[in-house]
């Protein structure tokens, strides 16, 4: 008996990681014309944190726009923005 429920729990650990892997690949492929900082940090890796410095400090291009919570607004990154963090990396640090 417990030689079956050690396999079964086997089973259900390694159906556990496909579906991990399988929303990871889904959420890569998902194309979006804007994304959030959560997103954006999901994708590359990163903390939401570190994200959001990059929007304020100019690194990436990004718009604050109307998230649906009043007067709050929270930073957006364009999909081709996406694509260029990937491709090219952060913008210089500006000297203002």
């Amino acid at each position: 008996m417990d030689v079956v429920f050690t396999e079964l729990s086997k089973i259900g650990d390694r159906l556990a990681a496909l579906e991990t892997a399988i929303d990871r690949l889904t959420m890569q492929k998902l194309v979006k014309e804007w994304y959030s900082t959560t997103e954006i940090a999901q994708l590359l890796g990163k903390a939401e944190f570190t994200v959001r410095e990059w929007c304020r400090l100019n690194r990436i291009n990004a718009k604050k726009r109307s998230c649906g919570r009043g007067p709050i607004q929270e930073w957006s990154i364009a999909h081709s923005e996406y694509l260029r963090i990937q491709n090219e990396g952060l913008l210089p640090i500006s000297k203002n």
